[in-house]
């Protein structure tokens, strides 16, 4: 018996490591796959990933997903067991490329607005949305900006009670990236966190989530969702509606950074070159567009303005005393 005891005991840690994953696939038969740290869901990457393997023949990619801060934090915590780190954090990837993180690539055919120090490099350019279920909306205008968003739920506190969501900015680096960015870019970004507040507003890890409930019914309205996630499940839930704000709208740019100490740096760099070219063509996600548009969010130091720890942690409870109110 005491053996069975020790040999749980010895099996616990692994099986723990083996759930910690929001999900975990291996492309390919081939030993030593090409490890890709990503925040993006599984279903998007697949062809990119099937693309390579089809050029690169012999390979394997095994892809994890977790979440943006998580992501941040198991490279920071292990940079030589990932190969590639894929995020939509921006702030976050810009500064692991600035701690020395990433590895520098030359010689890449790809815009200066894109990329960061030839060592940090976007590949979509996707807008933040407003998402709604058209039935909580039935009879009634449909909002197309902030301040229209905060009458609309403001009229009718019986319907949206509850059924408001947004991202846990304390948990989520691109919750976090969105919230910062729109509080910059005007004060109506906390009178809506106010009002949400009021309703008793649920807070998510990840787009995904927020849309399930959508479909379903529970959540009426969410704030500041991934707009290629939501145009993925439209098709699919022709009840849900997008809206890109009129009032300050807000785009952010997904990216890819070689770890400095990758295992595989030229099986890493070939997927990046893919990735970047004829990769991305071949995947649900909104490739860049030929300039830099005036909503995106810049590759620029002022980006991690709000990583440092003091205006952080001001932030932060600035958003708590706003929106969680009955909580």
């Amino acid at each position: 018996m005491r053996y069975l005891i020790a040999l749980i005991l010895w099996l616990l840690p692994a099986l723990a490591g083996a759930q910690e994953w929001e999900d975990r696939q291996v492309f390919g038969d081939a030993p030593a796959p090409l490890r890709v740290l990503s925040s993006t869901d599984t279903s998007f990457f697949a062809p990119i990933i099937e693309g390579y393997l089809t050029a690169n023949p012999g390979t394997a990619v095994e892809y994890l997903v977790t979440g943006t801060a998580d992501l941040n934090t198991r490279f920071r915590a292990d940079p030589a067991a990932f190969d590639l780190v894929i995020s939509s954090a921006m702030d976050l990837q810009l500064k692991l490329a600035n701690d020395g993180f990433g590895a520098r690539i030359e010689e890449l055919d790809h815009p200066d607005w894109a990329e960061w120090r030839q060592t940090l490099f976007a590949f979509t350019s996707e807008p933040a949305a407003i998402v709604i279920n058209r039935a909580a909306f039935t009879g009634h205008d449909i909002p197309q900006t902030r301040q229209e968003l905060i009458q609309s739920l403001r009229a009718r506190p019986e319907v949206f009670r509850g059924r408001v969501g947004t991202y846990d900015v304390r948990q989520s680096g691109l919750g976090y990236l969105f919230a910062t960015q729109d509080a910059r870019a005007s004060e109506t970004y906390w009178r809506l966190m106010e009002v949400m507040g009021a309703l008793d507003a649920k807070l998510y890890c990840c787009s995904g989530e927020m849309i399930d409930e959508l479909a379903d019914g529970r959540l009426a309205v969410a704030y500041n969702v991934l707009g290629s996630y939501a145009q993925a499940r439209q098709a699919e839930t022709p009840g849900l509606e997008i809206i890109l704000p009129q009032d300050f709208p807000t785009t952010m740019m997904r990216s890819a950074l070689i770890s400095r100490d990758a295992p595989q740096p030229a099986r890493a760099e070939a997927f990046l070159r893919h990735l970047l070219g004829p990769g991305i063509r071949a995947a649900p996600l909104p490739a860049l567009t030929g300039e830099l548009g005036q909503s995106t969010i810049t590759l620029a130091p002022a980006l991690m303005t709000y990583l440092d720890t003091l205006k952080r942690r001001t932030f932060l409870t600035e958003w708590e005393n706003a929106i969680i109110q009955r909580q």
